[in-house]
């Protein structure tokens, strides 16, 4: 499957905010957007008029690169959240937050999106008791996710629990001391810290 392969500050960069995408290092001073507050490029410093579609777009995209989604598979959870009762914008978030690999590191088991898509990948965890290694698999009310036993002994499992265990959990789920976690509601919007307009991404949609 193609991914983005670039230089991932310069994706926080042109959107102005951090996304987030390199774990701790965006909690540090070495962060890019930190030292360098303005888009990247040779005209990154030069004065932008956005139009109404710019701003459409640049809300679209920030989405996509702070859950690392592409374009096709982007369109086709708006899709589904514009098939789903009550607001679409609200309904494509919370279809982004159930990701497995989000869900990984909403739990702390990864300390970016990035490396929980490489850990899924790797088949470190199950979902009610069965091996998922698919990123993008979306999880439902009611399922257990959890760490394969095996994988516990990894230094690098070891590691990343270590480095996120005080990272705080979003009430839609529940941590267990097993090393396991129950998706127990929707993620609501007020749960997600991307700031973001979704109504925007529906009106650019909906044209």
């Amino acid at each position: 499957m193609a991914r983005y392969t670039g230089a991932v500050c310069r994706l926080c960069r042109r959107e102005g905010q951090k996304l987030f995408l390199k774990g701790d290092r965006c909690y540090t001073d070495k962060c890019a957007l930190a030292r360098r507050q303005y888009a990247p490029g040779q005209h990154g410093q030069g004065r932008k008029k956005n139009s109404e579609y710019g701003v459409q777009l640049r809300a679209k995209m920030m989405t996509r690169r702070y859950y690392g989604v592409l374009e096709n598979q982007f369109y086709h959870y708006f899709e589904l959240a514009s098939k789903k009762p009550g607001k679409a914008g609200e309904n494509l978030l919370a279809i982004l937050e159930s990701r497995l690999d989000n869900v990984v590191y909403r739990l702390g088991w990864a300390s970016s999106r990035a490396e929980a898509r490489q850990l899924v990948t790797h088949g470190h965890f199950t979902i009610n008791g069965k091996r998922v290694d698919i990123p993008s698999y979306l999880t439902s009310v009611g399922e257990v996710v959890a760490i394969k036993e095996a994988s516990l002994n990894s230094e690098k499992i070891k590691a990343v629990l270590e480095a996120n265990a005080s990272r705080p959990v979003p009430k839609w789920l529940d941590r267990a001391a097993n090393n396991s976690a129950k998706v127990v509601a929707v993620a609501e919007r007020s749960d997600i810290d991307l700031q973001v307009e979704e109504t925007l991404i529906v009106e650019l949609y909906s044209k």
